[in-house]
């Protein structure tokens, strides 16, 4: 498969991140656009050797487009690229929770539409060019747009994960629970250490063991398997202690402490936990 010339649509994190790993992997990556110039031209300098231009200009440009905008953005995007006379070649967006329909007016220009999701986290351009080798990508679409989704994710050293049509924001939604929620709850964890009277350096310290390892026995052993603590137990007292004790705290982290815990009964009762005890566990969660 030959990818004439790329053009990125957008100038964000991810959108520098795999425009300089496609450049960085000999791609013909020819230019980058966003809603304003400067935006642009900083992309583009960071890329290395890729024009700043207007969404309008990039159909003129590049056979490939792939779209890196926040989710709002897709359908005026999309829109604008239209505009600007692609009507051929493909486009992805980066978009988890969006089918290819979100790009739908470049489809009905005669453009072949899907998706690219990195699952992996992009703090900065820089930090994302490492973490998006060798990371997994779900991907969608068909003819020539899927071709090229498998070739960026090769290119990358990376993984395929392919979506079932109209289920991206059921994967999406997996993806920022292992994700974001896991910093959320981190935060929480660091503000009841807080109001233990440790400060929050200590408490990240402290934690870091204690979060590393879960999250390695977790994906190593399955949730099953990595299972520990009281709910495990069936210690409904210590429980209903800390329910206690979070009533001091903002409501928020007692509701994440009783939604989270009810996740865990079910796989402690799972792993075969008595049920008087996990009745009286989930009365415990329930009405806490």
């Amino acid at each position: 498969m030959v990818v004439n010339r790329i053009g990125i649509a957008g100038a964000g994190r991810v959108a520098r991140a795999l425009g300089r790993l496609l450049r960085d992997r000999g791609e013909a990556v020819a230019a980058v656009a966003s809603r304003t110039r400067s935006h642009a031209t900083a992309a583009a300098e960071f890329i290395g050797g890729v024009e700043a231009v207007e969404y309008e200009e990039l159909a003129g440009r590049c056979s490939h487009v792939l779209i890196a905008v926040s989710d709002d953005a897709l359908t005026s995007v999309a829109a604008r690229l239209a505009r600007g006379g692609m009507c051929h070649g493909a486009a992805l967006h980066t978009s988890g929770a969006r089918g290819a329909e979100a790009i739908a007016e470049l489809g009905r220009a005669g453009v072949e539409c899907g998706v690219l999701h990195p699952l992996q986290a992009v703090n900065s351009p820089e930090q994302g060019v490492a973490a998006l080798d060798g990371a997994t990508f779900a991907i969608s679409g068909s003819g020539e747009a899927l071709r090229w989704a498998e070739r960026i994710v090769a290119l990358a050293g990376g993984t395929p994960l392919r979506l079932a049509a109209g289920r991206e924001a059921l994967y999406h939604a997996a993806a920022v629970m292992a994700s974001n929620y896991v910093v959320g709850l981190i935060d929480a964890s660091v503000e009841l250490l807080r109001a233990a009277g440790i400060p929050e350096d200590e408490a990240l310290r402290a934690i870091r063991p204690l979060v590393e390892t879960n999250a390695r026995n977790a994906l190593a052993l399955t949730p099953l398997g990595a299972l520990t603590g009281p709910i495990e137990r069936g210690d409904a007292e210590t429980v209903a202690l800390h329910l206690e004790a979070l009533r001091e705290m903002p409501p928020e982290i007692g509701a994440l402490y009783r939604a989270v815990g009810l996740r865990v009964l079910d796989l402690a009762r799972r792993r075969g936990l008595d049920e008087a005890y996990a009745d009286r566990l989930e009365r415990c969660l329930r009405n806490g």
